[in-house]
């Protein structure tokens, strides 16, 4: 079956290329070693076909419960108990549309988001996109890192500082599973998303919630408009929730399924792509909305409604729920958490740097260069403010990303509008109107969390 790696049609060697709405023809994909390299099914039932195109939307998942994400949830859920559950539903939501788009705009136009970025713009708008997608997988990692680390001191009393030297040995296991083939990494990451999943489901077991007010809290209430406590930390949910890297590795991992280059077999691999990505962040959903309700109904419950912290929350789950496996669980999802998405900012990171610079090197050259461009600055920055500072980190870490999202969301919904880049492929006018208000609802939120964090 045909890749969908052909030269753009009427493309010439040199020069820019109006006829295609692009400035440059498509070049060597980014993460090339496995672009096309999954079999996918061209007949047979639509579950059959599915199965073929599951992984990708599983790798894009793990940045939607990442710790930052567990920061604000375990906040949120200690403060306000379930009331802010309709907020994490409307920020899967939002994820759920901008993810589709970036399946549509890598099986569509064949590129990732960052070749699209180069292949559109001048170099006088691409590299400063470039530098902010750097800039955003490093404040990405810096979560991560954090993460990881405080699960490897919870479980396994490393200090902090080693824990985040150890977190740079993921990309050593990314060689070696990729190796085997890329399903061996989507394994893997679906494997510790079954770890996570495990834990929570004995942790909400033992906290009993209130399954009455956890349904009831998937209601929208004016309360999260007239509170602006309640505000604040609703914007803090939706802003840890989209973030850059995953609008870049989506549209890059999607590519490493082999189906035709027919407009026909495109639009059902946007299709199928679509309903793994659907599929794989209402799982994220649960996960996000687990954490929540675990501190709703541990935390909230026993008056202690100031809980944000990793660590305090380990502490505190013991006499709450009278178990000493709670805290244990919760330590073993948390470094679960962190791996998962260390593995992915990885990837995250090589397909920025190759799809901006084009830069082409061994992979263990660009799996090194890459990591150390996002760990490098996240190892220092941890080490120097020490396991004190963990919570402004994780706070510094979600103001970065907003502040860099609106130039990853923007070019996406641009590219995937215009019909003489995706020509038959390109987005329903109705779809697109839909990603413009999602794009400007997460724009505006994460404006409004960087102002209040500006001015305290």
């Amino acid at each position: 079956m045909a890749v969908s790696s052909v030269p753009e049609e009427g493309s010439s060697p040199s020069g820019d290329y109006p006829e295609t709405g692009w400035r440059r023809s498509r070049s060597t994909p980014s993460l090339s070693e496995v672009f096309g390299t999954i079999a996918t099914r061209p007949k047979g039932p639509l579950w059959r076909k599915l199965i073929a195109f599951l992984g990708p939307g599983y790798l894009v998942a793990v940045g939607y419960m990442d710790p930052g994400n567990w920061a604000t949830s375990l906040a949120g859920g200690s403060k306000f108990g379930y009331a802010l559950l309709t907020i994490a539903l409307l920020s899967n939501l939002m994820a759920i549309l901008l993810q589709a788009l970036c399946a549509r705009l890598g099986i569509g136009a064949g590129r990732d988001l960052a070749q699209a970025c180069r292949d559109a713009f001048p170099r006088v708008v691409a590299w400063p996109l470039w530098v902010l997608a750097e800039i955003a997988i490093c404040a990405t990692d810096l979560a991560e890192v954090i993460g990881t680390a405080i699960g490897l001191n919870l479980l396994f009393k490393i200090p902090l500082e080693i824990g985040v030297v150890i977190t740079a040995l993921d990309v050593f296991l990314i060689l070696a599973m990729q190796r085997l083939g890329f399903r061996w990494i989507e394994s893997f990451v679906v494997a510790l998303l079954g770890v996570i999943a495990a834990c929570f489901a004995v942790q909400i077991a033992l906290a009993h919630p209130d399954w009455r007010k956890v349904i009831l809290g998937f209601v929208p209430t004016t309360e999260i408009v007239t509170n602006p406590e309640m505000l604040y930390l609703a914007i803090g949910i939706m802003g840890a929730t989209v973030m850059p890297h995953n609008l870049y590795l989506h549209s890059g991992v999607v590519q490493t399924r082999r189906f035709g280059d027919t407009v026909e077999d495109r639009r059902e691999a946007i299709k199928l792509a679509t309903f793994d990505s659907t599929i794989a962040l209402m799982f994220a959903l649960l996960i996000n909305a687990s954490i929540l309700i675990l501190a709703a109904a541990t935390f909230n419950k026993a008056g202690r409604t100031d809980v944000a912290e990793l660590d305090q929350a380990h502490a505190f789950l013991a006499p709450l729920l009278g178990s000493a496996i709670a805290p244990t669980l919760f330590g073993i999802a948390l470094l679960c958490c962190g791996m998962n998405s260390t593995v992915t900012a990885t990837l995250s990171g090589q397909i920025v740097m190759e799809g901006f610079i084009d830069i082409r090197l061994p992979a263990w050259a660009r799996r090194l260069t890459t990591r150390a461009l996002a760990i490098v600055p996240a190892a220092t920055v941890t080490i120097w403010y020490g396991e004190a500072g963990t919570a402004k980190l994780l706070i510094l870490s979600q103001v970065v990303l907003g502040l860099a999202l609106p130039f990853s969301v923007v070019p996406l919904v641009m590219f995937t509008a215009d019909r003489r880049k995706m020509k038959a492929l390109a987005s329903p006018r109705w779809f697109t109107a839909l990603a413009a208000l999602v794009a400007a609802t997460i724009i505006a939120l994460n404006l409004k969390l960087i102002a209040d964090q500006v001015l305290g």
